[in-house]
């Protein structure tokens, strides 16, 4: 599984994000590495939608009845 890393300053803040190359690729087909704000942020916003998706695909379908109990809890 790939994971996001974080770099952190002396006192333990996160100050940058580490992204493997190979989601990176995902999120940007072209080989144009200069990014501007704007499109990471739609890009990013693309990709982690399309995995929570996928992941929606996998998860069991509740009834009506059930999908309210959920909700009142």
């Amino acid at each position: 599984m790939l994971e996001v890393g974080y770099l952190t300053n002396k006192q333990g803040q996160p100050q940058a994000v580490v992204i493997p190359i190979e989601i990176w690729k995902q999120l940007f087909s072209s080989d144009d590495v200069s990014v501007e704000v704007e499109g990471l942020t739609d890009e990013v916003q693309d990709y982690c939608l399309g995995k929570a998706m996928d992941k929606a695909l996998q998860s069991p379908l509740l009834s009506r009845q059930e999908a309210l109990a959920y909700l009142e809890e």
